[in-house]
C-alpha cells in the first residue's frame, strides 16, 4: 500500500471499467468488486471516483474494511488514515463501554496488578481464539473444536471457570498471570466478563458451560476420592466433557417435581435409574451427566456416564445449535453406588448450593454483554446520519443512551460488591448469606437486559433485526438474552427468593 494517488487521479476513475473510491484517505480499486459486493453494484457505481467516507461509515464498520483490505491500492497523496484498528487484547476507547476499572482516571478498591494481568491476558486470548471461532460455530451450528478445549485446558482456563478452590493450586494460569492461590471471585468474575465479548451466546454456552455448573458439584459432593479426581484430571485436561442434568419437561424452576427415578438393586452395589432430561446445555457432546433424581425417601444425585442406555437427541432453541442443547433419556441404566454427590436422599442441598455461582456467572456475563451493547449503540449514535445529522445529536437518543449507561453501570457496581463479598466469605458463608442477593441482582440484570435490549433495538432499526452487518450484535442479544432470564432460575422465582430469604432474618422486634 505504499503508492500514493491525488484526489484528481481517483476521481478519473469513474466508469464501470473503473471505479474506485476514497474511504478514510485510503484508495480503494472496487472494479472486479462490483458483482460480488453483498449490496450490489449499483451503490458502488454511485460513488465511483468520489471520498466515500461518510457514505460507508453510515453503514459500516471498520472491520470490513479489513475484511476487503486486498482491494486497497494506495493512500492519498499528503494525507493520512485516521481510523485505528484496535490490537487484539485492546481495550476500547468509546466511553462506558469498559467498567469503571478499567477506564483512565478511574480507581477502584476491588481490583489489584494480579485481575489487571488476568484481565488483558484473557483479552487477547478471546480475541485471538475465541471470537473466530465462536462467530464461525454461530454461523454453521457445529460444537465447539477440540483444538479450542486443549488451548483453555493447556492455558487453565477451563480451569478458572469453576472460580476459586484447590484444583487451582499449583497450576501456571494463562502463562502464570495469577497464582491459583490467589484466584478469588474477582478473578472469577473478570473471566467470566471477558469470555462473553466473542458476542456469540450460543456458543457462550457451547463453550463448556455444562462443565462450569457440574464439576464443581462433583468437587464438592462426590465422596470418592480416586473417582473425584479421576473425572477432575480428565474433564480440565479437556479430554471428557460433561453437563448438569437436572431440568426435566415437568420439572424446572420447580426442582421437587423430578420425575426421573434412580432405585437401588437389591444388592445395594447400584442404581437403576430410569427418566427424561430436556434442555440440557452441552448434553449432545457430554461423556457424564451429573443427573438429579428421586429416590426412595427424596431426591439424590448422581455422576452418570455416557453409555448403555444413555440417549441424546438434540433441541433447537433460540440461539444456535453450537449449544448442543439436548433431550436426555435414561432407560434403565445401571450406576454404581459410588457414584452419588453427597448422602443419599439428601441431594436437594446439593442442587441448591450449586446455584449460587452459576448465577453469579450468568449475571457477570449478562452485565458485560450489556455494556458492549451500549458500546454499539454510542458507535452508532455517532455513525448514522440521519436528517442531516448524526443520531447522537437527537435529545431522544441520548435519553435513551442515558438509562442504557444507568442501567449497566449500577448493575456492574452491584455485582462487584457481590464478587467481594464472596472473597470474604466461607463456601457456607455464601450459601448462607448471599443466595437471595445473587438471585435478585441476577433478576435485577436480566431486567435490565431486556430494557436494554429493547432501546438498541429501536436505536438500530431495521438492523436492529438482520443478522449480519452493523447490527448483527443488537440483534442476537435482543433475540438471546431471555436466557439468562430463564436458565439457572426465573426472573421471578429468584426475586422471590430475594425475599423469602430476607424475611427470614426479619427481626421479630420490628413487628
Amino acid at each position: 500500500m505504499s503508492q500514493t494517488f491525488t484526489r484528481a487521479e481517483v476521481a478519473q476513475h469513474n466508469t464501470e471499467d473503473s471505479v474506485w473510491c476514497i474511504i478514510d484517505h485510503r484508495v480503494y480499486d472496487l472494479t472486479d468488486f462490483l458483482d460480488a459486493h453483498p449490496g450490489g453494484s449499483v451503490v458502488l457505481n454511485q460513488i465511483a471516483g468520489q471520498d466515500a467516507t461518510t457514505d460507508f461509515y453510515n453503514l459500516h464498520r471498520q472491520e470490513v474494511l479489513e475484511r476487503y483490505s486486498r482491494l486497497c491500492i494506495g493512500t492519498v497523496a499528503g494525507e493520512s488514515p485516521e481510523v485505528v484498528t484496535p490490537e487484539p487484547g485492546s481495550l476500547s476507547q468509546v466511553p462506558y463501554a469498559e467498567p469503571l476499572w478499567l477506564r483512565p482516571a478511574f480507581k477502584s478498591p476491588y481490583y489489584n496488578d494480579s485481575h489487571r494481568r488476568l484481565q488483558k491476558a484473557l483479552r487477547e486470548f478471546t480475541d485471538r481464539y475465541v471470537t473466530p471461532e465462536a462467530q464461525e460455530k454461530e454461523r454453521d451450528g457445529t460444537y465447539i473444536s477440540q483444538e479450542l478445549i486443549d488451548r483453555m485446558a493447556e492455558t487453565n482456563i477451563l480451569a478458572m471457570r469453576l472460580g476459586p478452590g484447590k484444583h487451582l493450586h499449583g497450576r501456571k494460569l494463562l502463562g502464570g498471570v495469577v497464582d491459583g492461590k490467589d484466584f478469588d471471585y474477582l478473578h472469577d468474575l473478570v473471566v467470566s466478563q471477558e469470555l462473553v465479548r466473542a458476542n456469540a451466546r450460543g456458543f457462550q454456552d457451547g463453550n463448556m458451560a455444562g462443565m462450569a455448573i457440574s464439576l464443581t458439584a462433583v468437587q464438592q459432593w462426590l465422596r470418592n476420592e480416586p473417582l473425584r479426581q479421576q473425572i477432575t484430571d480428565e474433564v480440565l485436561s479437556g479430554k471428557k466433557k460433561m453437563c448438569l442434568a437436572i431440568t426435566e419437561a415437568f420439572a424446572g424452576s420447580d426442582v421437587a417435581g423430578l420425575r426421573t427415578t434412580a432405585q437401588k438393586t437389591p444388592d445395594g452395589k447400584f442404581y437403576i435409574v430410569n427418566g427424561t432430561k430436556k434442555w440440557i446445555t452441552n448434553g449432545m457432546f457430554s461423556d457424564y451427566f451429573v443427573t438429579g433424581c428421586r429416590t426412595e425417601k427424596g431426591f439424590s444425585v448422581l455422576l452418570i456416564p455416557r453409555g448403555e442406555g444413555v440417549e441424546t437427541k438434540q433441541i433447537k432453541t433460540s440461539y444456535s445449535t453450537t449449544a448442543a442443547t439436548a433431550f436426555v433419556q435414561y432407560e434403565n441404566v445401571k450406576v454404581p453406588v459410588d457414584n452419588l454427590l453427597g448422602e443419599e436422599h439428601k441431594g436437594f442441598i446439593v442442587i441448591m448450593s450449586n446455584f449460587n455461582h452459576e448465577r453469579f456467572m450468568m449475571a457477570s456475563s449478562v452485565i458485560r454483554m450489556c455494556a458492549t451493547i451500549v458500546e454499539e449503540c454510542l458507535k452508532w449514535c455517532n455513525q448514522r446520519i440521519v436528517f442531516g445529522k448524526k443520531l447522537i445529536e437527537q435529545p431522544v437518543m441520548r435519553q435513551k443512551l442515558a438509562r442504557m449507561i444507568s442501567l449497566c453501570e449500577s448493575n456492574q457496581a452491584w455485582l462487584e460488591s457481590i464478587a467481594y463479598q464472596m472473597c470474604n466469605m466461607s463456601y457456607a458463608e455464601q450459601s448462607a448469606h448471599l443466595g437471595g442477593p445473587i438471585g435478585l441482582l441476577k433478576s435485577h440484570a436480566t431486567r435490565s437486559a431486556q430494557e436494554i435490549a429493547e432501546q438498541a433495538t429501536n436505536i438500530f432499526g431495521g438492523r436492529g433485526l438482520t443478522q449480519t452487518g452493523m447490527g448483527k450484535v443488537i440483534e442476537m442479544f435482543h433475540r438471546t438474552y431471555k436466557f439468562d432470564a430463564i436458565l439457572g432460575g426465573t426472573e421471578e422465582i429468584l426475586a422471590d427468593l430475594g425475599v423469602r430469604q430476607a424475611m427470614k432474618k426479619f427481626p421479630k422486634a420490628m413487628l
